[in-house]
């Protein structure tokens, strides 16, 4: 019974929204205002009801009349109730293009910390599903910030795009992130939260299967590093440059190296280990075997080898007839 007398008081201010919007002989112009009022009243009364595709309507509908209006804080405003609407309905199709449109709406309105805001709670909802469509949404907020010199709060919004990238595997566009997430921190003077990314970087880069890279990269940004850090990474790099897969496990499994973010604590876990020198497998004999052939000649030449007082006779022999005829 609740839930029908919300959808009938929504109704009515549905109907009411209309009236505002008619315009009459003595009323030349609609009155956007008191339409968008209603409507937004229209929208609370449906999602009480949990009627969420008739309150989605009424906050779209609501969007208009603000823009009609000029009112494009209050459309923006709208638009993010819409994006949680559609998490409620389960249908997250529209919530990339709501988010960029009220984002537009935020800036136009001079509100660039709130259209920033705005994208990562709508990237936060895409995550988990659409990893693609929250990347985007992520770097839209961290361009945002950047434009207005906000660093710390473009590293934060960096550091998801770099870690989605792990996630989706594209280390190519992760290193480039990570990147840029250093030279944020360097700004910020945050040196602790660089030695950290220092360390994402390599395993970055060793799982580009580029060693030379992740070398640089520690020669690079190692000073940042801490002890335990610089003993890992190096123990790590050694690792990989003498092709020892078991020492490689070992860096890897390192609790430091656990206990990163979720993205790069999977990264350490599923990355390909050097393969290392492969040793020839040992000969093997097999059972009841027929022995070897071994040749006459290599019988009787061992038999004089093995008697050398013979083979010492017949040299002699051979040197006492020479001496005659040399003398004759």
């Amino acid at each position: 019974m609740s839930a029908n007398k919300k959808n009938e008081e929504g109704l009515e201010h549905i109907r009411n929204a209309e009236k505002h919007l008619k315009t009459s002989l003595l009323k030349w112009r609609p009155d956007y205002e008191s339409a968008a009022d209603d409507y937004n009243k229209a929208a609370t009364c449906f999602r009480n009801a949990k009627n969420f595709a008739q309150c989605k309507e009424c906050l779209l509908k609501a969007v208009d009349c603000h823009k009609q209006n000029r009112a494009l804080f209050s459309a923006a405003k709208a638009l993010d109730q819409a994006v949680l609407v559609c998490k409620e309905l389960g249908d997250l199709q529209d919530v990339a293009s709501l988010a960029e449109r009220a984002a537009n709406m935020f800036q136009s309105h001079g509100s660039a910390d709130t259209a920033a805001a705005s994208l990562d709670k709508a990237a936060k909802i895409l995550e988990a599903q659409h990893p693609e469509q929250a990347l985007r949404l992520f770097q839209h907020a961290s361009e945002i910030a950047m434009i207005q010199d906000s660093s710390r709060q473009a590293a934060e919004y960096v550091s998801k795009v770099a870690r989605l990238h792990v996630k989706l595997q594209q280390y190519d566009l992760a290193a480039d992130a990570i990147r840029r997430e250093l030279g944020l921190h360097q700004q910020n003077e945050s040196y602790q939260a660089t030695g950290r990314l220092a360390v994402a970087l390599v395993l970055v880069q060793l799982a580009r299967g580029d060693v030379v890279a992740a070398e640089k990269a520690f020669k690079e940004w190692g000073n940042y590093c801490e002890a335990p850090e610089v003993q890992t990474l190096e123990m790590l790099l050694q690792a990989y440059d003498e092709e020892d897969p078991e020492a490689a496990k070992r860096a890897l499994s390192n609790p430091f190296i656990k206990h990163m973010d979720v993205e790069y604590a999977i990264l350490a876990r599923d990355m390909p280990l050097p393969e290392g020198i492969a040793t020839p497998p040992k000969a093997t004999v097999r059972e009841n075997a027929a022995p070897s052939y071994v040749s006459p000649n290599s019988q009787t030449t061992a038999t004089i080898e093995d008697r050398p007082e013979e083979r010492g006779e017949a040299q002699g022999g051979a040197s006492d007839d020479e001496l005659e005829g040399g003398l004759c």
